[in-house]
């Protein structure tokens, strides 16, 4: 696989995840939630402080240090895929790579710039955020909030039995977290590199094509 068709499927990535997120920001408000499929598949707009499917970092300087790292990790992530291309490892792997990077840049373009390039989203209100607002963003630079809207909550409203440790009767909900199409590309890749790692990697030590 080279390089032309990898790039071009981390920017296919990019701009459907960049596309989708413009789009709740500057149509839904913080709470807003929509079906898509019936009432197990939604679109619930939440806005995430801190990592993938609703982790956070504490503080100021954790969403700084986050960002950052986040920003070395990609830059580190294209000279690793750059190696995969020029030693031609198998397409399925760098296919898995690429969903991976793609995804690590879409979540941080969103920390990166969304702080500058948007208002913000008032939390249950009909008000929704405006882009380049004349009064400024909501954040400063390395500050942006990434953008999370796809919600299923498969089994909703149940409970814990009586008899379940720890947990018994408390509510239960699966699946309870909110993400974006960035973190199912993440997601993706690396549940695929664990599938498929010996038909990747065959029982050589060498890359496999």
């Amino acid at each position: 696989m080279n390089g032309k068709k990898v790039a071009a499927l981390i920017l296919v990535i990019l701009f459907i995840d960049q596309a989708i997120k413009f789009y709740i920001k500057l149509n839904f408000f913080i709470g807003e939630e929509h079906a898509l499929i019936g009432n197990w598949a939604r679109l619930h707009f939440v806005e995430n402080e801190g990592m993938a499917w609703g982790l956070k970092f504490g503080g100021g300087w954790g969403k700084i240090m986050l960002t950052l790292f986040r920003l070395i990790a990609v830059i580190w992530g294209t000279f690793l895929i750059k190696g995969f291309i020029e030693k031609k490892y198998h397409n399925g792997f760098i296919i898995c790579a690429a969903l991976i990077y793609a995804g690590a840049v879409g979540n941080l373009i969103d920390s990166m710039f969304y702080g500058l390039l948007f208002e913000p989203s008032p939390p249950y209100t009909a008000m929704v955020a405006h882009f380049l607002p004349s009064g400024g963003g909501y954040a400063p630079f390395l500050h942006g909030r990434v953008v999370d809207m796809f919600y299923f909550p498969i089994i909703r409203d149940a409970h814990f039995p009586s008899w379940f440790p720890i947990w018994a009767g408390e509510e239960f909900e699966f699946f309870r977290p909110v993400f974006n199409f960035a973190d199912a590309s993440i997601s993706t890749g690396v549940i695929a590199l664990f599938v498929f790692q010996n038909k990747f990697f065959g029982n050589s030590e060498e890359p496999v094509n």
